[in-house]
């Protein structure tokens, strides 16, 4: 028993243990529908995810040890500690009964004895009367007579009492005998036995308590092997070459500057690829908003264009004169504002840092959204393929069961054939909607390199010329545009009320958040009529939860605040 006891706390520890590596590895698994879960692109997080799923197999591997020692162990030796006392308690039995027949036969020879004494005494005294009325010659004969038969009698009384002590003498040391040669030592024997088979029991049980734990070794050591080659797969190569692609702008470098011969008074041409244009009547380039030289706009913190040239021509200019083809142009914010227009605006940063994607990668530069437009558009195509390659072989199948119909029947191949069909024609209009998308990201690809070559002649300039002058006629202010917008940090939206959770709600899907019973939060969108109210716990932590799930204390003085019945 106290061993049982000893294995019980071996097995406790065992279980807090593993509960305690589960936790740990819990405490730093990526959460859903959060930005950690990016990061888990790279061969380095994933290996230390690698690890924490090892560590809960780890874990789990201590868990069977617990388990294995309260089966083989803990509920064998408890079954068997039961069968001891039973056995223990017949010994005990056994020897109490024979104890108790030894008595008896003694008790039995003690009366037996007793009896022969008193009638030896009765036996004697009746010799004595007799011989005293013989001797007595005023007793009648009768009465002589009557004293003799009664001294035979007590004669022959107290010989069948030393008969019968004789008897019971000699069956009493036979019993004592057998009792103390016998019986008494076959119980002691059988309690050795007992004793024994419990000690060999224990060191059996020992042995197990050893083997439980050499069982999970392997896997504990599997789990340390693949712990090592997560570690060995870190590729540090891949890990760059993902954060590259991640976040190139997508811009084709400037092509070279050709060199500029001052010496023949000739117009130069214009390159494409240049990175600056010349300016043959000597004006000066627009200034960038006053930034320094170099600053291009590719390149410009938050991708705001440059000043538009002036919309009419400089006072200084003649009246009937040639216009500048610069007056032709609309301003740039027109441009960008038609441009942002022409297709769905990117989505907010804040549904980004949710871990919402949008399914056309609108969120994407224009030239990454089109090769991961055009990469979609393959794989549906290769999903398209295989589903035909299905067709074709249950079409043939159908085939042979309709020339062969003890081999199937034909009719259970339709149901397979008119699914497939339905699949096909589901992935063929994904193509079109997705070829639709390529072409579009392509259109504004080529828009978006015009606006940058017709309002940044710098960067098809073949001489490079920029120069820091101010000039009259091209310097000026544009106000700030919605495209320009698009790329600023939201401001994080304001709190209208508080909340208080009703229930546990698991955010498991993209875009929605965990609370806990009795939680209190803050409400910072309200229910549109969907079902879902938007809340805040703390400055990175927001999502969506269920209406019913939540009471809102909505502030009477906030904007757009609403009573909740």
């Amino acid at each position: 028993e106290k061993y049982i006891k000893f294995v019980k706390e071996r097995t406790e520890i065992e279980l807090s243990y593993a509960k305690q590596l589960r936790n740990l590895s819990k405490k730093y698994q990526p959460k859903k529908n959060s930005k950690e879960e990016e990061e888990y692109r790279y061969t380095s997080t994933r290996a230390f995810l690698a690890t924490l799923n090892e560590m809960n197999d780890y874990a789990g591997q201590h868990e069977v040890i617990s388990e294995n020692m309260t089966s083989l162990i803990t509920g064998e030796l408890t079954r068997y500690v039961q069968e001891l006392k039973q056995e223990r308690k017949s010994h005990f039995h056994d020897g109490r009964k024979a104890q108790q027949h030894i008595e008896t036969c003694w008790k039995q020879l003690e009366a037996s004895k007793r009896r022969f004494e008193r009638d030896c005494k009765e036996a004697d005294r009746a010799q004595q009367y007799f011989e005293k009325m013989d001797a007595d010659i005023n007793v009648t004969k009768a009465d002589v007579e009557k004293a003799r038969q009664q001294a035979q009698l007590r004669h022959q009384m107290a010989e069948d009492s030393k008969a019968e002590y004789s008897s019971t003498l000699q069956k009493f040391n036979s019993e004592q005998h057998d009792h103390y040669y016998t019986h008494i030592p076959n119980i002691f024997q059988k309690i050795q036995e007992m004793e024994e088979r419990r000690i060999v029991r224990i060191g059996e049980s020992m042995k197990t308590f050893a083997e439980v734990d050499r069982q999970v070794i392997p896997i504990i050591g599997k789990c340390l092997d693949e712990i090592t080659k997560a570690a060995e797969s870190i590729d540090h190569k891949n890990d760059s070459q993902l954060v590259i692609e991640a976040f190139k702008s997508g811009f084709e470098p400037p092509g070279d500057i050709d060199f500029e011969d001052f010496t023949q008074p000739m117009k130069r041409t214009v390159s494409e690829s240049s990175l600056s244009n010349s300016r043959g009547d000597g004006k000066s380039e627009p200034k960038f908003g006053g930034k320094s030289k170099g600053k291009l706009w590719p390149f410009i913190k938050k991708n705001k264009p440059p000043p538009p040239p002036p919309a009419s021509a400089s006072p200084s200019a003649v009246p009937n004169g040639p216009q500048s083809p610069k007056q032709q142009k609309e301003p740039l914010s027109h441009r960008f504002n038609e441009f942002m227009t022409s297709k769905p605006k990117i989505h907010c940063f804040r549904s980004l840092k949710r871990g919402v994607r949008p399914e056309d990668f609108s969120n994407l530069p224009p030239e990454q959204r089109r090769k991961k437009l055009q990469q979609k558009v393959d794989e549906l195509n290769k999903d398209i393929q295989k589903e035909m390659d299905q067709r074709d072989a249950l079409t043939k199948m159908k085939d042979v069961y309709i020339k062969n119909p003890q081999m199937g029947d034909a009719a259970s191949v339709d149901h397979r054939l008119a699914e497939l069909g339905q699949n096909i024609e589901k992935l063929r209009l994904e193509v079109q909607k997705f070829e639709c998308l390529v072409a579009q990201a392509f259109s504004l690809l080529q828009r978006l390199v015009a606006i940058v070559a017709l309002y940044f002649p710098l960067l098809s300039s073949p001489d490079g010329s920029y120069t820091e002058e101010q000039s009259q006629e091209t310097e000026m202010k544009v106000p700030a545009t919605d495209f320009d917008d698009e790329f600023d940090d939201e401001e994080p939206l304001p709190t209208i009320g508080t909340c208080k959770a009703l229930y546990t709600f698991e955010g498991q899907n993209e875009g929605t958040i965990s609370v806990a019973e009795g939680e209190m939060l803050y409400v910072i969108e309200e229910d549109k009529g969907d079902g879902w109210t938007r809340i805040r716990r703390n400055e990175d932590e927001e999502g969506y939860v269920p209406t019913s799930y939540v009471e809102v204390y909505l502030d009477k003085n906030a904007k757009g605040a609403m009573t909740y019945i």
